[in-house]
């Protein structure tokens, strides 16, 4: 009985929520909102939003081709995640056994790096690392973006970032399905990136599964395997993770996902997205995309708690 009240209580959420359009489109906007409008419209509702060049004056959407990259930085030593399938985090099966991966995590100099992106033989290599990398590790480029454009979101927030993150990879590179508890504005400098987006309120219709969790390491011939990664006590960790693939959905597996409603949307060189907290993601590019995202911490307010009921629900 109770498991058939929460299924209908969960088929009532969906049906509402649809009819009521409630994350069931992206808006676009050709000017910058004001913090109000932007509070209001988008933050309160949970919605994401695309700016249409909201940030094309900045000096790095006309200077940052590689050449420029290289020259400025010096062909400094940067940090890369390589993979052999281009999912720096995500799933994969080795022995029979299917592990959420981390990247194999190495350092090379950015000419090399630059190479190898233009290697379709290779291994794939992103500048990915998620630890605000842009502040610490390129302070050099610094002065060729301009936040104060995004103020209007920061006044929402009334808080700076936790976290600005630089991002450098080719078409291969591929952002599994996921959700982050960050507030994520996400500027395109160079090329494109393809999102495709699921509500939180979604939540019942994306599967997801703990898997035991690996990394990548790489024998002397160059092979990719996976080495489990064990904890202090050594057990086997493991990561909760979405077991389906947005490209290409087993619906034989997972049939739930038919009632999920992805969104998907292009955000070109000088656009902004804003991505609300525990909206699920998966992410494409172009070769040789460059983007800066600002994570800011999510409240942990009462939208938290619906969400973290959900999950226990839907489990």
């Amino acid at each position: 009985m109770a498991q058939t009240q929460i299924e209908t209580a969960i088929k009532l959420l969906l049906q509402e929520a649809e009819e009521l359009s409630i994350g069931g489109h992206i808006t676009e906007l050709e000017d910058l909102p004001s913090a109000l409008d932007f509070a209001r419209d988008y933050y309160a509702k949970n919605a994401p939003v695309v700016i249409r060049q909201a940030v094309a004056r900045w000096p790095a959407v006309e200077k940052w081709t590689p050449d420029y990259l290289q020259t400025t930085l010096n062909d400094k030593i940067v940090d890369v995640a390589v993979t052999p399938n281009g999912y720096a985090d995500g799933l994969a099966t080795q022995d029979g056994t299917e592990y959420f991966v981390l990247p194999l995590e190495t350092q090379m100099r950015l000419s090399e790096l630059l190479k190898r992106l233009d290697d379709p033989m290779g291994a794939i290599h992103y500048i990915q690392k998620q630890n605000s990398n842009f502040s610490v590790d390129f302070p050099e480029l610094a002065n060729d973006i301009m936040p104060d454009d995004l103020n209007f979101a920061q006044k929402c927030f009334n808080k700076p970032p936790d976290a600005v993150n630089f991002w450098l990879g080719d078409e291969r590179a591929i952002t599994s399905m996921h959700k982050d508890p960050y507030e994520n504005l996400y500027c395109v400098i160079s090329g494109y990136k393809d999102f495709i987006l699921i509500p939180p309120h979604q939540l019942c219709c994306v599967p997801r599964r703990t898997y035991p969790t690996g990394v990548y390491k790489q024998k002397s011939c160059g092979q990719f395997y996976i080495e489990p990664m064990l904890d202090d006590n050594g057990k086997l960790q493991h990561t909760e993770w979405v077991s389906i693939d947005p490209l290409a959905p087993d619906l034989a597996t997972y049939p739930q996902y038919v009632k999920a409603r992805p969104l998907r949307v292009r955000v070109h060189a000088g656009d902004v997205l804003y991505l609300p907290n525990y909206w699920f993601h998966h992410v494409r590019q172009s070769h040789k995309c460059v983007a800066v995202n600002f994570w800011y911490d999510m409240e942990y307010d009462s939208r938290y708690c619906y969400y973290r009921m959900l999950e226990q629900l839907t489990n």
